[in-house]
C-alpha cells in the first residue's frame, strides 16, 4: 500500500499543502472550519506526518527529553510527568522519558539517547527539591530543571516549589487559631526542603513574637534519602508525654502526618480537639484519606511539570532565560486544625 502524502490530504480537504502542514504543526491562525476539514481528511486517509522530513526542513524534532531520578516510580511526584505530557499534547510535541534512578552512568546514557533522537531540549526533573549540581557548559542540550536547582550554576533555568512560603502559611494558620506551643516533626535533614521548612517554622514564630522552643523540634525521618525510616510515631509520643505538650504539630510532609495521627490517637486524644495537625505536600491518598482530613500545603507538582515544559520552549526560542523561578505552595485548610484550647 502506497504511503499517504501531505498532497493527498490537501487534495481531500480542498486546501493547500502549506495549510495541511500548519494544521499538523498546530500553528496559529488556522480557521476552525479549515482545521476540522484537514483533521477529518487526516483521519480518513490515516495520514502519518513524515517527522524525518520535518527535521531536515526545520532542524527541530519537536521532541523533548525528560530525565528523572525517582519521579517515574512515585505516585505523587509523577504529577510532574503528567504536567509535561499535557503541555506536550497541547503543543503537538513528543516526550521521551528516561528514568535513571539518579545513577550517573544511567544519566550519561540518557544524554546520549536524547542526542541520538535529536531531542530539541531536556527537562531534568527530580523527586525531591534538591541541588542537582548541573552546569550549562557540561550539558549536551538546552536544559530546564524542575523541582531542583544548581548551586554550581545559579543562572541555569529552574522551577522549584516555595517550600519556605508554604510553611509560613501553615504556621500563620496555626497561630491565627491561637496555638502557641507548636511542635515540628521534621523531614530528613539531608533534604533541602527540610531546612527550608524548619527555617520557615522558626522565622514565622519569631515574627509573631513567639519564643522558639528548640525542644519542640523532633526528627520524623532518619537515614539515607530514599531508604530512610519514618520515626515520626516515636517522636510524637515523646512530644505528647511532655509536662507541657504541644497543642499543634507541624509535620514535614503528609507521610509523617499519618504517623503523627496514629501516635495522637494511640494516646486517646482527638484531632483537632486536643491536638491540631498540619502536613505538607497534599498527597491526597493521605491528606483526603485521613479522618479528619488533613490541613496541608499543596506541592504544585502538575504545574511544575507544565510550566517547566513551557519554560523549555521559551529557552528553545532563544529567549534569555536565567535563574530559579519559585512556585506557590498554597494552604489547603481541612478538618485537622481547630482553635487552641485554653490550658
Amino acid at each position: 500500500m502506497a504511503l499517504v502524502s501531505i498532497k493527498d490530504v490537501a487534495r481531500a480537504a480542498g486546501v493547500s499543502d502549506k495549510t495541511v502542514s500548519r494544521v499538523v504543526n498546530r500553528e496559529a491562525n488556522v480557521h476552525p472550519d479549515t482545521m476540522e476539514k484537514v483533521e477529518r481528511a487526516i483521519a480518513e486517509l490515516n495520514y502519518v506526518p513524515n517527522l524525518s522530513a520535518r527535521l531536515v526542513r526545520t532542524n527541530q524534532s519537536r521532541t523533548i527529553g525528560v530525565m528523572t531520578d525517582l519521579v517515574s516510580t512515585t505516585p505523587y511526584s509523577g504529577e510532574i510527568l503528567r504536567g509535561i505530557h499535557d503541555w506536550a499534547k497541547r503543543f503537538n510535541k513528543t516526550v521521551l522519558i528516561i528514568h535513571t534512578g539518579g545513577d550517573p552512568e544511567e544519566e550519561e546514557r540518557a544524554w546520549r539517547t536524547f542526542q541520538e533522537h535529536r531531542a530539541d531540549g531536556v527537562i531534568y526533573a527530580t523527586m525531591f527539591h534538591r541541588d542537582a549540581g548541573l552546569r550549562r557548559d557540561a550539558l549536551k542540550l538546552p536544559t530546564v530543571m524542575v523541582n531542583c536547582f544548581s548551586s554550581s550554576d545559579p543562572d541555569l533555568p529552574a522551577i522549584v516549589p516555595d517550600d519556605y512560603g508554604g510553611c509560613v502559611g501553615l504556621i500563620d494558620h496555626l497561630l491565627d487559631l491561637g496555638h502557641r506551643r507548636i511542635a515540628h516533626v521534621r523531614l530528613n535533614p539531608n533534604l533541602k526542603a527540610a531546612h527550608l521548612r524548619l527555617a520557615a517554622y522558626r522565622d514565622t514564630l519569631a515574627r509573631r513574637g513567639i519564643e522558639v522552643d528548640e525542644t519542640l523540634v523532633a526528627e520524623g525521618m532518619d537515614g539515607e534519602v530514599g531508604k530512610d525510616l519514618n520515626v515520626a510515631f516515636e517522636s510524637t509520643l515523646a512530644l505528647l508525654k511532655r509536662d507541657e505538650p504541644p497543642s499543634a504539630i507541624f509535620c514535614g510532609n503528609d507521610e509523617i502526618a499519618l504517623q503523627v495521627y496514629c501516635a495522637v490517637l494511640s494516646q486517646g486524644l482527638q484531632i483537632p480537639r486536643d491536638v491540631s495537625v498540619v502536613g505538607f505536600d497534599d498527597f491526597q491518598t493521605v491528606s483526603k484519606g485521613l479522618r479528619p482530613q488533613l490541613t496541608t500545603a499543596a506541592l504544585p507538582y502538575f504545574r511544575l511539570g507544565y510550566e517547566g515544559a513551557a519554560l523549555l520552549e521559551t529557552l528553545l526560542g532563544e529567549h534569555d532565560v536565567k535563574g530559579v523561578s519559585v512556585m506557590d505552595c498554597p494552604l489547603v485548610s481541612r478538618g485537622s486544625t481547630g482553635a487552641a484550647l485554653e490550658r
